[in-house]
């Protein structure tokens, strides 16, 4: 399936079928390509977590905001894989389309912040970032083409308005705290995300229990 391939290229490929020639491919098939594309996302959320671990000062763990103060956590998730399988399929995609939507200006500052970040893995870490928000784009392209074959409720979106500074901070620790927040915040919801569109896919596949 295209999106076993990781470089752009194929994923862009994917959405571009997606959006414009797939209306006739059948919902299993869709939502295994967004599938693909979400695990990938995760994925690349990890990679960049490490990077940025790898040089990180220890008081920047004490002191970084905790995850409740994510600006996306007033919408109402499934915990657990558990409960996921209790909400209706057309509820699960519009929790993750919203959570996606609602990254949409925050990756921006992380691609602002990316390039002065104070960090020896700099350069890959602005890249990877770049790669992130691509990765992003093209997932929400996806998403919105199997909204509109799941009905009204799939395409419902909860407004997560983000009220962070456009600055992540001046000094090194300052920033790198910050970015670091943002960071776990986004790989916190790019695994809700892909959670969600597992439960979706194998729902659609009738091949096994989920």
């Amino acid at each position: 399936m295209a999106l076993r391939k990781t470089d752009g290229s194929k994923l862009l490929m994917t959405v571009v079928c997606l959006v414009s020639a797939c209306s006739s491919v059948p919902l299993s098939d869709l939502l295994d390509r967004a599938s693909q594309g979400s695990d990938k996302l995760h994925a690349l959320s990890t990679t960049l977590s490490q990077d940025l671990n790898s040089d990180f000062p220890p008081i920047g763990r004490l002191i970084m905001p905790r995850p409740a103060m994510c600006h996306t956590s007033s919408l109402q998730t499934p915990s657990d894989k558990e409960q996921a399988l209790q909400v209706s399929e057309s509820d699960l995609l519009s929790l993750a389309r919203s959570l996606l939507q609602a990254w949409s200006d925050p990756l921006l500052v992380l691609s602002a912040s990316a390039n002065t970040l104070q960090h020896p893995a700099q350069s890959s870490i602005s890249n990877k970032i770049q790669e992130l928000q691509q990765h992003s784009k093209s997932l929400g392209d996806g998403l919105d083409v199997l909204s509109g074959k799941m009905g009204p409720a799939a395409q419902t979106i909860s407004s997560l308005p983000f009220s962070g500074a456009n600055d992540i901070g001046q000094d090194r620790i300052s920033q790198l705290i910050n970015f670091n927040f943002l960071l776990s915040c986004f790989r916190r919801d790019s695994h809700k995300i892909d959670s969600f569109l597992k439960v979706l896919r194998c729902r659609a596949s009738q091949t096994e229990m989920c």
